[in-house]
């Protein structure tokens, strides 16, 4: 098996979900205990959240190079950023350091084409809402992807997002508003909804929604387990 760097704490809760299900998965793939050789470095997402307040992603960029360097001088393979939004910086870091970094757009524009869905909504935190480094790149794949159009919207859901979930606190009227937002986006065409930010799987289950839910914390972390096990992720 092929070690695996996982760059977490951004949050912690979700970073929990993508160990449990890397060695779920593993463990399933070889029908016994057998673990992975998975290394975690945390960040610490006080100092991440603060610098995304300031725009100062540069140095979200050189915390994630430092974390990517410790895991590489580990032994790493591979890596991955265990949430969405650092993603907005991984070119940057992808020049300074020197494994791949598995993308979390990649992983899950595969799981839609692979459903046959043509058109998605989109919910994560503002920054992968407004900007294109998420929706850009599964966009690439000739899949249509819609976010709220709303500036209350897109505020409100950062605010449950930052304020709620990262601490794992799961309100049921923000879910009921969450749920809302979608169900507008449904009305528009939307034939499936990306939770993008890897905190809403926390909130939102396939029950929840009439139209197929794609989970980037479990799609991703999958995209993991197929690196550990030389598996082509298209497969």
């Amino acid at each position: 098996m092929r070690k695996l760097g996982l760059i977490g704490g951004t949050s912690w809760h979700s970073t929990i979900e993508y160990y449990r299900h890397i060695n779920q998965a593993i463990n399933a793939h070889f029908g016994n205990n057998t673990n992975p050789p998975l290394m975690i470095y945390t960040l610490n997402q006080a100092k991440v959240h603060k610098h995304q307040i300031d725009g100062q992603w540069t140095a979200i960029g050189d915390m994630l190079i430092e974390a990517a360097n410790s895991l590489e001088r580990a032994g790493a393979d591979e890596l991955m950023f265990c949430a969405n939004t650092p993603h907005k910086v991984y070119d940057y870091v992808g020049q300074h350091i020197q494994k791949p970094i598995i993308h979390i757009a990649d992983a899950t524009a595969i799981a839609i084409k692979s459903q046959g869905i043509g058109k998605v909504c989109f919910l994560g935190t503002r920054y992968s809402m407004t900007e294109e480094f998420i929706t850009q790149r599964i966009a690439d794949n000739n899949i249509e992807v819609v976010v709220p159009d709303q500036e209350k919207d897109i505020t409100e859901l950062h605010r449950i997002i930052q304020e709620e979930l990262t601490y794992g606190n799961v309100l049921q009227e923000s879910k009921k508003y969450v749920i809302s937002i979608i169900n507008d986006m449904i009305e528009n065409g939307a034939e499936g909804v990306v939770l993008g930010c890897t905190e809403f799987p926390l909130m939102l289950t396939q029950e929840d929604l009439k139209i197929p839910i794609f989970n980037t914390t479990t799609i991703h972390a999958q995209a993991g387990v197929n690196s550990i096990l030389y598996t082509n992720a298209k497969d």
